[in-house]
């Protein structure tokens, strides 16, 4: 399992949100390339990054930050955020992101999500935030009445190269995972699965290290503030504890 650290873009800074409320905002960095470049220092392998405009509006309006988060680091970037057709994946894609997240548009459109996955093999994953087991988009503003596992299983047909499985009511709140959910979403699909929300504390990171299969975890509250070492948590890893 590897430790993913996270930078959520607003308004062209680094930023966490309370449980994905636009109005609990609080800024962590002017510079978001520099931030990538500590991350990366760290000892990061890979970078979580959202484009929070993006994700409440549809589009994408970090697009320069993207370009000099990308341009500051060498390891490989996944972005998720207002990605809702093919041309916005090529684009990033040609901008030199990694892996790209779908995250509404595989809810509303998930023949999208199948043309995106054939032209785009192996760069295109899907993001599944969840309310009490239930898929929500648009910025966590709507919660549809699909089942998130349920929903995780049509999308790994579909050719999605991973999930990111995120619990809504543990995001920001350093409240600590929702061990029993992540588990079931791993054991409900093949593909490599993320898990986001809720990390506190190293404490946290040994207990999703008992789901077995688990491929990662992206932290970023818990980083900015201060409550776990990026360096602490990534060799906690590496050892297996």
């Amino acid at each position: 399992m590897i430790v993913i650290p996270a930078i959520d873009l607003k308004d062209g800074k680094c930023v966490r949100l309370l449980q994905g409320r636009k109005e609990d905002v609080t800024v962590y960095s002017e510079d978001p390339a520099a931030m990538a470049r500590h991350w990366e220092d760290m000892g990061a392998e890979l970078l979580h990054v959202v484009d929070l405009d993006g994700a409440f509006t549809g589009e994408q309006k970090n697009f320069d930050k993207i370009r000099a988060i990308r341009e500051a680091i060498s390891i490989p970037i996944e972005l998720g955020g207002g990605i809702r057709d093919l041309e916005r994946i090529e684009m990033l894609i040609d901008l030199g992101v990694d892996r790209t997240i779908i995250g509404t548009s595989a809810a509303t459109d998930p023949e999208m999500v199948r043309e995106a996955c054939g032209k785009f093999p192996g760069k295109v994953i899907v993001g599944i935030d969840a309310k009490d087991g239930m898929v929500a988009v648009k910025g966590w503003v709507e919660v549809t009445e699909l089942e998130a596992i349920e929903f995780a299983r049509q999308m790994e047909k579909t050719g999605a190269a991973g999930i990111i499985y995120t619990d809504i009511s543990r995001d920001g709140m350093l409240s600590g995972p929702n061990i029993g959910a992540m588990a079931k979403m791993v054991e409900s699909v093949q593909i490599p699965v993320i898990a986001s929300g809720g990390v506190a504390q190293l404490e946290d990171l040994k207990k999703l290290m008992s789901i077995q299969n688990l491929w990662g975890v992206i932290t970023g509250k818990a980083l900015y503030a201060g409550s776990m070492d990026l360096k602490e948590a990534i060799a906690l890893t590496k050892a297996g504890v």
